[in-house]
């Protein structure tokens, strides 16, 4: 095994062990949505689809012992904004599309870290699709920083 792997671990008291960053992960993939989005003329006169994967970094330590869904991030919820948010909007970019989908994250103070990759199919011939990959932060949670 990995001695770098094993040094990024940690045991607490009940014996499990878990990373040293503290923070466990939700993973929404293949989220499906329509948008207005892209630069060219008749990429602003209807909808396109967009595929969505987002990670929310959080400690779910207490949801795992509690069972309650009060104690844990509601990715229900979670979806609901970001479709509500990406199926009303217009950007001209999927960068700036990736930037507010992780915002809408971050709202929620205990996502501390969003990862966001946002697919447009079919934007390049011969490609299935382009996509960009974001990593955002809660202010003051950035690696180096306070993590």
């Amino acid at each position: 095994m990995d001695l770098k792997y094993l040094k990024s671990l940690e045991t607490n008291n009940e014996g499990i062990t878990r990373s040293m960053s503290g923070l466990d992960k939700i993973y929404i993939r293949d989220l499906a949505a329509r948008c207005i989005i892209g630069f060219k003329g008749w990429e602003r006169e209807k909808k396109q689809d967009v595929l969505i994967n987002i990670a929310l970094y959080a400690d779910l330590s207490t949801a795992g012992k509690s069972d309650q869904v009060a104690d844990t991030i509601d990715y229900k919820q979670v979806k609901h904004r970001v479709l509500d948010m990406v199926e009303g909007t217009s950007f001209f970019l999927i960068e700036r599309l990736a930037e507010a989908i992780a915002a809408r994250c971050l709202e929620d103070a205990r996502v501390k870290r969003v990862d966001v990759i946002v697919d447009k199919p079919g934007a390049l011939r011969f490609a299935r699709s382009v996509a960009v990959e974001i990593a955002r932060y809660q202010e003051g949670t950035r690696p180096g920083i306070n993590t």
